[in-house]
């Protein structure tokens, strides 16, 4: 295929490397020289992504609109809050065909759109297809073994993309549930930014397995109040993202998590992790989306208040634990 991959971090990087290795040509955009001339020399991106060699010719460019003519696939590994400017700028230059494949996980602040919106009032007619699920750069720049799964309204676009994107350590599913898949990806990162705070006070593995098993439950409660499939949040973008995201140190939300825990400002904190985390302004997103739905999310709340109003962590805990005495599993969930 033809691709162009916009996005220089280490997610949008280990994807390019991969579907260059696979032998697809690869339109890898940059905005950074620093960063193309880093590929050129040294064949990595030593500062999103070292040690993830290229194995083969892909083509860097900080010109976007020369990458555009004739591409198979456009895929969108910038962070949410860019997503909307991207698309904008790519709007008119692409044919209707071109399939839309995103990275990013999360949901836009002012708008509460889902990626998958956004999409489709900016580019009505193209395809568009959700890449979700438990897979750290790290990883995938080191061929590790890693499972995703391909999301779409359209069935064959997604089953196109699972068979192009697909290698013998990059497995991909596909499921129809675009609504569920969009959200399990980016709500989770709140529950990683609550397990990290979990460790950044000294709390346990009896505390973060609470705060991860409520955490699926709240997530599901939105995605279903918003027409997915309870379902789709126990795979793999659901509590398999959950799972790595809140234990694993290559995970921001959870290393920014730890750092706010232990008393930096959330400022403080995003800036020493050194990209973007995502969870920060999911959580303002979907708080908001909460309330307009009328879900109730303890912990998404007491994230929002740490984060945004300066509330004690410790006192927020507290409050978690103290709530009124209910039963573990609502009505919504039966119906």
């Amino acid at each position: 295929m033809n691709l162009t991959l916009c996005g220089g971090g280490s997610w949008g990087t280990a994807i390019a490397r991969l579907l260059s290795n696979k032998g697809h040509k690869v339109n890898f955009y940059i905005r950074n020289e620093e960063v193309i001339e880093d590929i050129k020399i040294n064949k990595e991106n030593s500062k999103y992504l070292p040690g993830a060699k290229f194995e083969k010719e892909i083509n860097l460019t900080n010109n976007l609109e020369s990458v555009l003519d004739g591409i198979d696939a456009f895929i969108i590994g910038v962070p949410t809050s860019s997503t909307r400017e991207i698309l904008n700028k790519i709007k008119d230059k692409i044919s209707k065909d071109t399939i839309i494949v995103n990275l990013s996980k999360g949901i836009e602040v002012e708008s509460l759109d889902r990626i998958s919106e956004i999409s489709k009032e900016i580019l009505k007619d193209n395809p568009f297809v959700a890449l979700s699920g438990p897979s750290h750069a790290e990883e995938v720049g080191k061929d590790i073994p890693t499972t995703l799964v391909a999301s779409s309204e359209n069935l064959e676009v997604a089953q196109l993309i699972q068979k192009e994107f697909s290698t013998p350590i990059f497995r991909i599913y596909t499921n129809p549930d675009l609504v569920g898949v969009e959200m399990g990806g980016a709500l989770k990162n709140i529950i990683a930014l609550a397990a990290g705070m979990n460790d950044g006070l000294g709390y346990g593995d009896n505390t973060k397995a609470a705060l991860m098993t409520r955490g699926i439950y709240e997530m599901s409660k939105l995605g279903i109040s918003l027409g997915a499939n309870p379902h789709t949040f126990n795979g793999l973008s659901g509590i398999g993202d959950l799972i790595v995201t809140c234990t694993s140190m290559h995970s921001r939300n959870r290393r920014a998590g730890i750092l706010i825990g232990e008393g930096k400002s959330m400022d403080e904190a995003c800036k020493e992790v050194g990209q973007v985390v995502e969870g920060v302004k999911t959580v303002k997103s979907a708080y908001k989306l909460s309330q307009v739905k009328g879900i109730e999310m303890p912990i998404t709340k007491a994230l929002y208040r740490v984060l945004y109003e300066g509330y004690d962590p410790n006192k927020a805990v507290y409050e978690l634990m103290t709530r009124k005495n209910k039963d573990e599993i609502e009505q919504i969930f039966f119906e």
